[in-house]
């Protein structure tokens, strides 16, 4: 992809992260919140899930946010006939050589769009959880590391959907944040239909990229040095205790899930040009964080509430720690 004059190419996080949703809201807008989570994402190395009803524009968002970072991305629309082979890639004999070659699979990219993911197969579907966990793809027997940066962004329609594959828990933990895109406002709504009907060509392929790779990397590398004070560990922690001593849950969330949420807030915070995590960063993302890990009891579940709000209702309940004592401590004067 060419570069323009507009193309971030230092890495600072907020200026990566402001290209970023700028160049998205140049197509699609009233989803800051969705743009801010991919970054979020892309910076502390994690996946994400994007559930939502059709039509709200969760592919387009996906494929946006992947134009918009300068990575290589390939796209897999992911239904019932779709074999783990197909995502990974295969052996092929070569007549000219007399030898079987590797046919690397749509998986060996940056960025891989996995199309309403919930569509495919369970056997398909456990066919990424080896990418997403160790950042390789197993070809017949023949483990092969992905290119760097690697994560995957995928799209899911609601489970209550006829033709749907509930994702398996272990699958659901791989993913750093499950995103939920409502039905946009009707300001935000009516904007959309005046763009598209002015411009009916409107699409993400047109766009350039907003930052580079080495952007992306270097502000990744940024967000990892961001510190995270002992208070905030003890907040994490005291949130994920109240997630497992819930008497409306059976499964709270994992230790994977505390460092989740850490390493998130590391990114959180280094987009709003912080060099420290601060109680708010664990607030704004403990819903996508943690939404996906935890599983209600049948109880809660026939009583009609959502891990939202009971994630809402432990955040209101765990104590907060004041924000003036999460800042790191100034470095002792030297003698």
């Amino acid at each position: 992809m060419s570069e323009d004059a507009d193309t971030v190419t230092e890495g600072d996080p907020k200026t990566v992260y402001d290209a970023l949703r700028e160049r998205v809201d140049d197509v699609l807008v009233g989803y800051e919140d969705v743009v801010r989570q991919l970054t979020v994402a892309v910076l502390s190395n994690g996946n994400v899930l994007l559930e939502g009803v059709p039509g709200v524009a969760k592919t387009t968002a996906a494929r946006l946010f992947a134009r918009a970072s300068g990575l290589q991305y390939r796209r897999v629309q992911m239904t019932p006939d779709v074999l783990p082979a197909d995502i990974t890639g295969t052996h092929v004999y070569r007549e000219d050589s007399g030898e079987f070659e590797v046919r690397r699979g749509p998986v060996f990219t940056n960025v891989l769009l996995a199309d309403e993911i919930n569509r495919a197969t369970p056997k398909a579907q456990s066919a990424l959880i080896e990418s997403m966990r160790e950042q390789t793809a197993t070809i017949e027997g023949e483990s092969l590391p992905l290119p760097q940066p690697f994560l995957v962004i995928a799209t899911q329609n609601p489970i209550e959907y006829e033709g749907t594959y509930a994702l398996p828990q272990a699958q659901r933990d791989r993913f750093l944040f499950k995103t939920v895109m409502d039905v946009p406002s009707r300001a935000v709504e009516k904007t959309v239909l005046e763009r598209f009907t002015a411009d009916p060509t409107l699409d993400p392929e047109r766009i350039e990229p907003a930052v580079t790779p080495a952007a992306i990397s270097e502000a990744r590398e940024t967000a990892r040095a961001v510190h995270v004070g002992s208070r905030i560990h003890d907040y994490i922690l005291d949130l994920l205790t109240a997630t497992r001593e819930s008497p409306a849950t059976d499964h709270g969330g994992s230790p994977r899930a505390a460092l989740a949420l850490a390493h998130a807030s590391q990114a959180r915070a280094a987009i709003a040009d912080r060099s420290y995590v601060v109680p708010g960063d664990i607030r704004e993302l403990a819903a996508p964080t943690l939404r996906h890990r935890l599983v209600l009891n049948a109880e809660a579940s026939m009583g009609g509430q959502t891990t939202d709000e009971l994630i809402a209702e432990l955040l209101e309940t765990v104590e907060t720690p004041e924000a003036d004592l999460v800042e790191p401590e100034p470095e002792p004067a030297e003698s």
